[in-house]
């Protein structure tokens, strides 16, 4: 009995990792929002950003989980981009060290400017996890829309990504830090 229980449930958790492999967001063109928003930690996330806000895809963009004493120039000269986008367009947060806090920090500031649609621009394979801590953060009003770098990844870095999805959202439907 106990052996059959665990064969379903390895092959409902092979089911679901095949499921989050085949739907990973691509990178989404054709919809602008209010805000764009970029959890630092992957490549190609803030470029990405950055080309969104340069046409004109959000009014403003926040980078989230910038390390502290990061300033904006400090940015504008690594990714090869105007101080004046920075100082006009793009906010960086320094709250954040996890997905969990770079959401929260997120919700502040979508609050604070009462932004009503938020890009969120991160990895393809970290955008579920992301979008379900910033649907948990946020208010029920605010559309999220998910904007997937490719990247390429290892196998267990897709493995512990799909774990913590699955571990967090049991947290969320019991209630536990939501």
């Amino acid at each position: 009995m106990i052996v059959r229980f665990l064969g379903i449930l390895g092959l409902a958790w092979a089911f679901g990792f095949a499921v989050f492999m085949l739907l990973l967001p691509k990178p989404l063109d054709g919809f602008t929002s209010d805000a764009i928003v970029v959890p630092t930690g992957g490549a190609g996330r803030i470029d990405r950003g950055i080309a969104l806000i340069r046409d004109h895809q959000a009014k403003r963009m926040l980078v989230t989980g910038v390390a502290p004493g990061v300033r904006p120039i400090d940015l504008a000269l690594e990714y090869r981009t105007s101080p004046a986008l920075f100082a006009c367009c793009i906010d960086l947060g320094a709250d954040a060290v996890d997905t969990r806090s770079n959401a929260e920090e997120t919700a502040q500031w979508v609050r604070v400017h009462k932004y009503r649609s938020v890009r969120l621009v991160t990895s393809d394979w970290h955008v579920a996890r992301a979008r379900m801590e910033l649907s948990a953060a946020l208010d029920k009003n605010v559309v999220i829309l998910g904007d997937g770098v490719p990247g390429t990844p290892r196998l267990g870095t897709l493995v512990n990504e799909y774990n913590k999805l699955i571990l967090r959202r049991i947290a969320l439907w019991i209630g536990f830090g939501g």
